[in-house]
């Protein structure tokens, strides 16, 4: 089985943190729906599904129903990179709004917060900062 990454945003510290599983906990889920952080251990956080993506890197949409890929023409969304031009729409792969068994990222974000931090909870050690070293000074 392969390895699935789960990546939590953190709204109040405006930061994500990743974490990889080798099971899926919530397959059969979908986007927008609220689950648990227990599997995650994160006990106490609800965390909310906002998207992800499979093998290949497809992104999942929201309004797609399903698990299957669709070939679909787009004028904006995850799959389109740049704004086309006016009338102009462009053929993409989109992934359904289920988590399936071919989905290797979902990304989840914090709606209530449990009694321990994020990072403490999923066990990332924080960043070290290098101290900032002065300029050296110009010869005269």
């Amino acid at each position: 089985m392969a390895q699935i990454y789960y990546i939590v945003n953190d709204t109040k510290a405006g930061k994500s943190y990743q974490k990889a599983v080798e099971e899926s906990y919530f397959q059969g889920k979908k986007i927008g729906e609220t689950v648990q952080g227990g599997p995650l251990g994160l006990a106490g956080y609800e965390l909310k599904i906002t998207g992800g993506s499979d093998f290949a890197g497809v992104p999942m949409l929201k309004n797609i129903e399903g698990q299957a890929r669709k070939i679909l023409l787009l004028t904006k969304g995850p799959a389109v990179r740049s704004t086309p031009k006016k009338g102009q729409r462009v053929r993409r792969t989109i992934n359904g709004n289920v988590i399936s068994p071919s989905t290797v990222q979902v990304n989840l974000k914090v709606t209530k917060y449990g009694t321990k931090s994020v990072p403490e909870s999923l066990g990332i050690q924080p960043k070290e900062e290098k101290p900032t070293e002065a300029a050296p000074e110009a010869k005269a």
